[in-house]
Protein backbone atom coordinates (compact mmCIF):
# COMPACT_ATOMS: atom_id res chain seq x y z
CA UNK A 1 0.00 0.00 0.00
CA UNK A 2 3.04 2.27 0.23
CA UNK A 3 5.03 3.99 -2.46
CA UNK A 4 8.28 2.59 -3.87
CA UNK A 5 10.50 4.83 -1.77
CA UNK A 6 8.74 3.82 1.47
CA UNK A 7 8.66 0.08 0.79
CA UNK A 8 11.83 -0.53 2.83
CA UNK A 9 11.81 0.12 6.57
CA UNK A 10 14.55 0.66 9.11
CA UNK A 11 13.78 0.52 12.82
CA UNK A 12 10.06 0.57 11.97
CA UNK A 13 10.30 3.90 10.08
CA UNK A 14 9.76 3.98 6.28
CA UNK A 15 12.83 5.18 4.39
CA UNK A 16 12.81 7.72 1.56
CA UNK A 17 10.28 10.33 2.70
CA UNK A 18 12.01 11.32 5.94
CA UNK A 19 8.68 12.24 7.54
CA UNK A 20 8.39 9.18 9.83
CA UNK A 21 5.74 7.55 7.72
CA UNK A 22 3.39 10.55 7.54
CA UNK A 23 3.35 11.55 3.89
CA UNK A 24 1.07 14.36 2.78
CA UNK A 25 -0.25 12.33 -0.15
CA UNK A 26 -1.50 9.54 2.14
CA UNK A 27 0.25 6.50 0.69
CA UNK A 28 2.46 5.33 3.58
CA UNK A 29 -0.27 4.26 6.01
CA UNK A 30 -3.76 2.91 6.03
CA UNK A 31 -6.08 5.57 7.42
CA UNK A 32 -3.19 7.87 8.22
CA UNK A 33 -3.82 11.34 9.61
CA UNK A 34 -1.80 14.54 9.23
CA UNK A 35 -1.16 16.28 12.55
CA UNK A 36 -0.71 19.84 11.32
CA UNK A 37 -0.54 21.25 14.88
CA UNK A 38 2.56 19.19 15.58
CA UNK A 39 4.41 20.80 12.66
CA UNK A 40 4.07 24.27 14.21
CA UNK A 41 6.97 25.37 16.43
CA UNK A 42 4.70 26.33 19.31
CA UNK A 43 4.83 25.17 22.90
CA UNK A 44 1.46 24.49 24.49
CA UNK A 45 1.68 24.43 28.30
CA UNK A 46 -1.94 23.18 28.54
CA UNK A 47 -1.54 20.36 26.01
CA UNK A 48 -4.14 17.59 25.90
CA UNK A 49 -2.86 14.51 27.73
CA UNK A 50 -4.51 11.93 25.47
CA UNK A 51 -2.96 10.80 22.16
CA UNK A 52 -4.08 8.52 19.32
CA UNK A 53 -1.92 5.46 18.64
CA UNK A 54 -2.22 3.30 15.50
CA UNK A 55 -1.18 -0.35 15.24
CA UNK A 56 -0.10 -2.31 12.18
CA UNK A 57 0.09 0.70 9.84
CA UNK A 58 -3.34 2.08 10.73
CA UNK A 59 -5.18 -1.24 10.87
CA UNK A 60 -6.39 -0.42 14.40
CA UNK A 61 -6.38 2.83 16.40
CA UNK A 62 -6.85 3.47 20.12
CA UNK A 63 -6.53 6.35 22.58
CA UNK A 64 -3.98 6.34 25.45
CA UNK A 65 -2.84 8.72 28.18
CA UNK A 66 0.51 10.35 27.47
CA UNK A 67 2.31 11.11 30.76
CA UNK A 68 4.95 13.82 30.93
CA UNK A 69 7.82 11.43 31.69
CA UNK A 70 7.36 9.56 28.38
CA UNK A 71 8.38 12.64 26.33
CA UNK A 72 6.69 11.11 23.23
CA UNK A 73 5.47 13.24 20.33
CA UNK A 74 3.62 12.60 17.09
CA UNK A 75 5.37 10.03 14.90
CA UNK A 76 7.23 8.17 17.66
CA UNK A 77 7.01 4.42 18.20
CA UNK A 78 5.88 3.83 21.77
CA UNK A 79 5.21 0.92 24.11
CA UNK A 80 1.66 0.99 25.49
CA UNK A 81 -0.20 -1.01 28.08
CA UNK A 82 -2.51 -3.83 27.02
CA UNK A 83 -4.85 -6.25 28.78
CA UNK A 84 -2.17 -8.93 28.73
CA UNK A 85 1.37 -7.62 28.41
CA UNK A 86 2.25 -4.68 26.21
CA UNK A 87 1.95 -3.60 22.59
CA UNK A 88 3.93 -1.37 20.24
CA UNK A 89 2.34 1.35 18.09
CA UNK A 90 2.93 4.76 16.57
CA UNK A 91 1.46 8.09 17.75
CA UNK A 92 -0.60 9.61 14.92
CA UNK A 93 -2.41 12.50 16.64
CA UNK A 94 -1.81 14.65 19.69
CA UNK A 95 -3.14 17.84 21.20
CA UNK A 96 -6.59 19.31 20.58
CA UNK A 97 -7.04 17.27 17.39
CA UNK A 98 -7.40 14.19 19.59
CA UNK A 99 -10.28 15.83 21.46
CA UNK A 100 -12.11 16.38 18.16
CA UNK A 101 -11.41 12.81 17.06
CA UNK A 102 -12.76 11.41 20.32
CA UNK A 103 -15.93 13.47 19.92
CA UNK A 104 -16.36 12.09 16.41
CA UNK A 105 -15.99 8.49 17.59
CA UNK A 106 -18.13 9.07 20.72
CA UNK A 107 -15.31 8.21 23.13
CA UNK A 108 -15.15 9.61 26.66
CA UNK A 109 -12.10 10.20 28.84
CA UNK A 110 -13.49 7.95 31.59
CA UNK A 111 -13.26 4.87 29.36
CA UNK A 112 -9.52 5.37 28.71
CA UNK A 113 -7.58 3.40 31.34
CA UNK A 114 -4.32 2.47 29.56
CA UNK A 115 -1.33 4.76 29.08
CA UNK A 116 1.98 4.98 27.28
CA UNK A 117 4.84 3.27 29.12
CA UNK A 118 7.84 4.64 27.24
CA UNK A 119 9.35 5.09 23.82
CA UNK A 120 10.14 1.89 21.96
CA UNK A 121 13.80 0.85 21.94
CA UNK A 122 15.68 -1.29 19.44
CA UNK A 123 14.68 -4.59 21.08
CA UNK A 124 10.95 -3.64 21.03
CA UNK A 125 11.07 -2.79 17.33
CA UNK A 126 12.95 -6.01 16.53
CA UNK A 127 10.38 -8.07 18.43
CA UNK A 128 7.55 -6.28 16.60
CA UNK A 129 9.04 -7.18 13.21
CA UNK A 130 9.30 -10.82 14.31
CA UNK A 131 5.62 -10.78 15.23
CA UNK A 132 4.66 -9.31 11.84
CA UNK A 133 6.60 -12.07 10.06
CA UNK A 134 4.59 -14.74 11.91
CA UNK A 135 1.21 -13.41 10.81
CA UNK A 136 1.18 -14.73 7.22
CA UNK A 137 2.01 -18.31 8.18
CA UNK A 138 -0.51 -18.15 11.04
CA UNK A 139 -3.24 -17.04 8.62
CA UNK A 140 -2.59 -19.93 6.20
CA UNK A 141 -2.37 -22.49 9.00
CA UNK A 142 -5.47 -21.13 10.72
CA UNK A 143 -7.55 -21.48 7.54
CA UNK A 144 -6.41 -25.08 7.14
CA UNK A 145 -7.35 -25.98 10.73
CA UNK A 146 -10.79 -24.36 10.41
CA UNK A 147 -11.45 -26.34 7.24
CA UNK A 148 -10.45 -29.68 8.77
CA UNK A 149 -12.68 -29.14 11.80
CA UNK A 150 -15.59 -28.02 9.61
CA UNK A 151 -16.15 -24.57 11.10
CA UNK A 152 -17.85 -22.32 8.52
CA UNK A 153 -15.93 -19.06 8.80
CA UNK A 154 -13.53 -17.04 6.67
CA UNK A 155 -10.33 -15.72 8.20
CA UNK A 156 -9.43 -12.29 6.89
CA UNK A 157 -6.37 -11.26 8.87
CA UNK A 158 -4.20 -12.14 11.89
CA UNK A 159 -2.59 -9.54 14.17
CA UNK A 160 0.07 -10.43 16.74
CA UNK A 161 0.62 -8.30 19.80
CA UNK A 162 3.97 -6.51 20.15
CA UNK A 163 5.21 -8.92 22.83
CA UNK A 164 4.07 -12.02 20.84
CA UNK A 165 1.86 -13.22 23.70
CA UNK A 166 -1.49 -12.77 21.95
CA UNK A 167 -2.86 -13.26 18.42
CA UNK A 168 -6.14 -11.77 17.20
CA UNK A 169 -7.93 -13.60 14.35
CA UNK A 170 -10.36 -11.46 12.33
CA UNK A 171 -13.06 -13.51 10.60
CA UNK A 172 -16.38 -13.11 8.78
CA UNK A 173 -19.28 -15.53 9.10
CA UNK A 174 -23.03 -15.70 8.66
CA UNK A 175 -24.46 -15.58 12.16
CA UNK A 176 -22.87 -16.81 15.36
CA UNK A 177 -20.45 -19.75 15.41
CA UNK A 178 -19.35 -22.09 18.18
CA UNK A 179 -15.55 -21.90 17.84
CA UNK A 180 -14.53 -23.21 21.27
CA UNK A 181 -12.88 -26.28 19.78
CA UNK A 182 -11.21 -24.10 17.14
CA UNK A 183 -9.68 -21.86 19.82
CA UNK A 184 -8.24 -24.91 21.60
CA UNK A 185 -6.66 -26.09 18.36
CA UNK A 186 -5.21 -22.62 17.68
CA UNK A 187 -3.79 -22.32 21.20
CA UNK A 188 -2.20 -25.76 20.87
CA UNK A 189 -0.77 -24.92 17.46
CA UNK A 190 0.53 -21.36 17.98
CA UNK A 191 1.32 -21.45 21.74
CA UNK A 192 -0.18 -17.96 22.36
CA UNK A 193 -3.40 -16.55 23.72
CA UNK A 194 -6.10 -16.55 21.02
CA UNK A 195 -8.78 -13.90 20.51
CA UNK A 196 -11.48 -14.33 17.84
CA UNK A 197 -13.04 -11.11 16.53
CA UNK A 198 -15.94 -11.14 14.06
CA UNK A 199 -16.07 -8.31 11.53
CA UNK A 200 -18.28 -7.39 8.58
CA UNK A 201 -17.47 -7.64 4.90
CA UNK A 202 -16.74 -3.90 4.67
CA UNK A 203 -14.29 -4.08 7.58
CA UNK A 204 -12.63 -7.07 5.94
CA UNK A 205 -11.97 -5.15 2.72
CA UNK A 206 -10.68 -2.23 4.80
CA UNK A 207 -8.15 -4.49 6.54
CA UNK A 208 -6.99 -6.32 3.40
CA UNK A 209 -7.01 -3.27 1.09
CA UNK A 210 -6.92 -3.16 -2.69
CA UNK A 211 -7.54 -1.06 -5.81
CA UNK A 212 -11.07 -0.03 -6.77
CA UNK A 213 -12.64 0.32 -10.22
CA UNK A 214 -11.75 4.03 -10.20
CA UNK A 215 -8.04 3.13 -10.17
CA UNK A 216 -7.38 4.43 -6.66
CA UNK A 217 -6.95 2.67 -3.34
CA UNK A 218 -10.13 1.68 -1.53
CA UNK A 219 -11.75 4.46 0.49
CA UNK A 220 -12.42 2.12 3.41
CA UNK A 221 -8.72 1.21 3.71
CA UNK A 222 -7.28 4.73 3.33
CA UNK A 223 -9.52 7.33 5.01
CA UNK A 224 -13.12 6.16 5.57
CA UNK A 225 -13.72 5.00 9.14
CA UNK A 226 -17.54 5.03 9.49
CA UNK A 227 -19.75 2.95 7.21
CA UNK A 228 -23.23 4.20 6.29
CA UNK A 229 -26.01 2.14 4.76
CA UNK A 230 -26.14 2.21 0.95
CA UNK A 231 -29.32 1.31 -0.99
CA UNK A 232 -30.27 1.11 -4.65
CA UNK A 233 -32.39 4.26 -4.32
CA UNK A 234 -29.14 6.24 -4.40
CA UNK A 235 -28.40 4.76 -7.83
CA UNK A 236 -31.93 5.54 -9.06
CA UNK A 237 -31.65 9.19 -8.03
CA UNK A 238 -28.43 9.43 -10.06
CA UNK A 239 -29.98 7.66 -13.12
CA UNK A 240 -27.53 4.78 -12.91
CA UNK A 241 -28.30 1.37 -14.37
CA UNK A 242 -29.12 -1.18 -11.69
CA UNK A 243 -26.25 -3.50 -12.57
CA UNK A 244 -24.97 -5.51 -9.62
CA UNK A 245 -21.56 -6.16 -11.15
CA UNK A 246 -20.87 -2.43 -11.54
CA UNK A 247 -22.47 -1.19 -8.34
CA UNK A 248 -20.89 -3.68 -5.94
CA UNK A 249 -17.39 -3.29 -4.57
CA UNK A 250 -14.76 -5.81 -3.55
CA UNK A 251 -16.59 -6.46 -0.28
CA UNK A 252 -19.65 -7.76 -2.15
CA UNK A 253 -21.82 -4.84 -0.97
CA UNK A 254 -22.92 -1.68 -2.71
CA UNK A 255 -20.15 0.87 -3.17
CA UNK A 256 -19.87 3.55 -0.51
CA UNK A 257 -19.17 6.18 -3.17
CA UNK A 258 -22.83 6.03 -4.27
CA UNK A 259 -23.64 8.28 -1.30
CA UNK A 260 -20.97 10.89 -2.04
CA UNK A 261 -22.93 12.90 -4.65
CA UNK A 262 -26.43 11.88 -3.58
CA UNK A 263 -27.22 15.19 -1.84
CA UNK A 264 -26.20 17.17 -4.95
CA UNK A 265 -28.48 15.09 -7.16
CA UNK A 266 -31.42 15.46 -4.78
CA UNK A 267 -31.00 19.26 -4.72
CA UNK A 268 -30.82 19.36 -8.54
CA UNK A 269 -33.94 17.19 -8.91
CA UNK A 270 -35.93 19.70 -6.84
CA UNK A 271 -36.20 22.02 -9.90
CA UNK A 272 -37.62 19.31 -12.18
CA UNK A 273 -41.43 18.89 -12.51
CA UNK A 274 -43.07 16.14 -10.52
CA UNK A 275 -45.40 13.46 -11.95
CA UNK A 276 -44.37 14.30 -15.51
CA UNK A 277 -43.95 10.73 -16.72
CA UNK A 278 -46.76 11.01 -19.30
CA UNK A 279 -47.85 13.95 -21.49
CA UNK A 280 -51.18 13.72 -23.34
CA UNK A 281 -51.23 14.38 -27.09
CA UNK A 282 -54.15 14.74 -29.48
CA UNK A 283 -53.60 11.32 -31.07
CA UNK A 284 -51.41 9.62 -28.47
CA UNK A 285 -49.10 10.10 -25.50
CA UNK A 286 -45.46 10.94 -24.72
CA UNK A 287 -43.61 8.81 -22.16
CA UNK A 288 -40.58 9.97 -20.16
CA UNK A 289 -37.53 7.80 -20.96
CA UNK A 290 -34.62 9.45 -19.11
CA UNK A 291 -33.59 12.70 -17.43
CA UNK A 292 -30.29 14.54 -17.87
CA UNK A 293 -29.89 16.30 -14.54
CA UNK A 294 -26.77 18.29 -15.43
CA UNK A 295 -28.13 19.69 -18.71
CA UNK A 296 -31.68 20.08 -17.40
CA UNK A 297 -33.23 18.02 -20.23
CA UNK A 298 -36.02 15.43 -20.21
CA UNK A 299 -36.24 12.91 -23.05
CA UNK A 300 -39.70 11.75 -24.19
CA UNK A 301 -40.74 9.06 -26.66
CA UNK A 302 -44.01 9.78 -28.52
CA UNK A 303 -46.62 7.17 -29.42
CA UNK A 304 -49.04 8.60 -32.04
CA UNK A 305 -51.72 6.34 -33.56
CA UNK A 306 -49.98 3.30 -32.05
CA UNK A 307 -46.75 4.23 -33.88
CA UNK A 308 -43.66 4.92 -31.80
CA UNK A 309 -41.75 8.06 -32.73
CA UNK A 310 -38.20 9.29 -32.07
CA UNK A 311 -36.85 10.65 -28.77
CA UNK A 312 -37.50 14.35 -28.19
CA UNK A 313 -35.41 16.39 -25.74
CA UNK A 314 -37.36 19.01 -23.76
CA UNK A 315 -36.18 21.47 -21.17
CA UNK A 316 -37.65 21.29 -17.68
CA UNK A 317 -39.29 24.74 -18.12
CA UNK A 318 -41.03 23.57 -21.29
CA UNK A 319 -42.25 20.38 -19.62
CA UNK A 320 -43.79 22.46 -16.82
CA UNK A 321 -45.78 24.48 -19.42
CA UNK A 322 -46.99 21.34 -21.18
CA UNK A 323 -47.95 19.77 -17.88
CA UNK A 324 -49.97 22.87 -16.94
CA UNK A 325 -51.83 22.69 -20.27
CA UNK A 326 -52.71 19.04 -19.74
CA UNK A 327 -54.17 19.89 -16.34
CA UNK A 328 -56.48 22.42 -18.04
CA UNK A 329 -57.68 19.74 -20.49
CA UNK A 330 -55.73 21.03 -23.49
CA UNK A 331 -53.98 18.34 -25.50
CA UNK A 332 -50.79 18.89 -27.50
CA UNK A 333 -50.54 18.46 -31.27
CA UNK A 334 -46.78 18.67 -31.71
CA UNK A 335 -44.32 18.81 -28.79
CA UNK A 336 -41.33 19.96 -30.79
CA UNK A 337 -43.15 22.89 -32.47
CA UNK A 338 -45.27 23.82 -29.45
CA UNK A 339 -48.58 23.49 -31.33
CA UNK A 340 -51.52 23.06 -29.00
CA UNK A 341 -55.18 22.26 -29.50
CA UNK A 342 -56.74 25.21 -27.66
CA UNK A 343 -60.27 23.73 -27.68
CA UNK A 344 -60.66 21.13 -25.00
CA UNK A 345 -62.23 17.87 -26.10
CA UNK A 346 -65.95 17.69 -25.19
CA UNK A 347 -68.42 14.84 -25.39
CA UNK A 348 -71.31 15.47 -27.82
CA UNK A 349 -74.85 15.04 -26.56
CA UNK A 350 -76.78 12.90 -29.07
CA UNK A 351 -80.26 14.26 -28.21
CA UNK A 352 -79.36 17.90 -28.88
CA UNK A 353 -76.68 17.67 -31.59
CA UNK A 354 -77.75 14.69 -33.68
CA UNK A 355 -79.91 16.63 -36.19
CA UNK A 356 -77.18 19.24 -36.81
CA UNK A 357 -74.35 16.69 -37.15
CA UNK A 358 -72.75 16.16 -40.53
CA UNK A 359 -72.75 12.72 -42.05
CA UNK A 360 -69.00 12.78 -42.59
CA UNK A 361 -68.24 14.22 -39.16
CA UNK A 362 -67.25 12.29 -36.09
CA UNK A 363 -69.72 11.89 -33.29
CA UNK A 364 -68.69 10.63 -29.90
CA UNK A 365 -71.43 8.29 -28.78
CA UNK A 366 -72.06 7.73 -25.13
CA UNK A 367 -71.27 4.41 -23.60
CA UNK A 368 -74.17 1.97 -23.86
CA UNK A 369 -75.01 0.35 -20.61
CA UNK A 370 -75.58 -3.34 -21.05
CA UNK A 371 -78.69 -4.83 -19.59
CA UNK A 372 -78.06 -7.23 -16.85
CA UNK A 373 -79.64 -10.63 -17.13
CA UNK A 374 -82.25 -11.34 -14.53
CA UNK A 375 -81.51 -14.19 -12.25
CA UNK A 376 -84.47 -16.51 -12.04
CA UNK A 377 -85.33 -17.60 -8.58
CA UNK A 378 -86.18 -21.21 -7.79
CA UNK A 379 -89.89 -21.81 -7.60
CA UNK A 380 -91.22 -23.01 -4.34
CA UNK A 381 -93.34 -26.21 -4.43
CA UNK A 382 -97.05 -25.45 -4.53
CA UNK A 383 -99.27 -26.50 -1.73
CA UNK A 384 -101.67 -29.38 -2.57
CA UNK A 385 -105.23 -28.37 -3.32
CA UNK A 386 -107.88 -29.41 -0.90
CA UNK A 387 -111.09 -31.26 -2.02
CA UNK A 388 -109.36 -32.49 -5.24
CA UNK A 389 -110.10 -36.12 -4.51
CA UNK A 390 -111.61 -38.15 -1.80
CA UNK A 391 -108.29 -39.22 -0.44
CA UNK A 392 -107.03 -35.67 -0.22
CA UNK A 393 -110.14 -34.51 1.52
CA UNK A 394 -109.80 -37.33 3.98
CA UNK A 395 -106.17 -36.52 4.57
CA UNK A 396 -106.89 -32.90 5.21
CA UNK A 397 -109.54 -33.78 7.65
CA UNK A 398 -107.26 -36.18 9.47
CA UNK A 399 -104.46 -33.58 9.67
CA UNK A 400 -104.04 -31.82 12.91
CA UNK A 401 -104.30 -28.09 13.18
CA UNK A 402 -100.58 -27.67 13.85
CA UNK A 403 -99.29 -30.05 11.10
CA UNK A 404 -98.31 -28.93 7.59
CA UNK A 405 -99.79 -30.66 4.53
CA UNK A 406 -97.53 -33.18 2.76
CA UNK A 407 -97.01 -32.09 -0.87
CA UNK A 408 -95.98 -35.58 -2.01
CA UNK A 409 -99.44 -37.00 -1.46
CA UNK A 410 -101.09 -34.43 -3.71
CA UNK A 411 -98.53 -34.99 -6.50
CA UNK A 412 -99.11 -38.75 -6.48
CA UNK A 413 -102.89 -38.28 -6.87
CA UNK A 414 -102.34 -35.90 -9.78
CA UNK A 415 -100.18 -38.44 -11.60
CA UNK A 416 -102.89 -41.09 -11.21
CA UNK A 417 -105.54 -38.79 -12.67
CA UNK A 418 -103.30 -37.97 -15.67
CA UNK A 419 -102.77 -41.66 -16.45
CA UNK A 420 -106.50 -42.30 -16.36
CA UNK A 421 -107.18 -39.44 -18.77
CA UNK A 422 -104.59 -40.68 -21.28
CA UNK A 423 -106.04 -44.15 -21.23
CA UNK A 424 -109.52 -42.79 -22.03
CA UNK A 425 -108.33 -40.79 -25.03
CA UNK A 426 -106.67 -43.82 -26.73
CA UNK A 427 -108.85 -45.52 -29.44
CA UNK A 428 -109.98 -49.05 -28.80
CA UNK A 429 -108.58 -51.75 -31.08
Amino acid sequence: MGCASCSTTKNGVPQGCGNKGHCTNGTCNKKNSFDWLATLDLHDPMAYKIVEVSFKNGNRKQFFYNPDYSDAITGDLVVVEAKNGYDVGRITLSGDLVRMQMKKKHESEENIIHKIVRKANFRDIEKLEEARNLEKNALVRGRAIARTIGVELKLGDVEYQGDKRKATFYYTAEGRIDFRELVRMYAKEFKVKIEMKQIGSRQESAIIGGIGTCGRELCCSTWKSDFQSVTTTAARYQNLAINQTKLTGQCGRLKCCLNYELDTYIDALGDFPEKADVLKLTNGIANLVKTDIFKGLMYYSTVIDNIRGPLIALTKEKVKKLQALNKKGIKIKDISREEFDQTPVKQIDIDSDLEFADVTGEIELPEIQKRRKKKYKKRKPKKPRSNQSGNNSGDTKNQKSGDKPNPRKGSSNRNKNRRNNTNRDKPKE
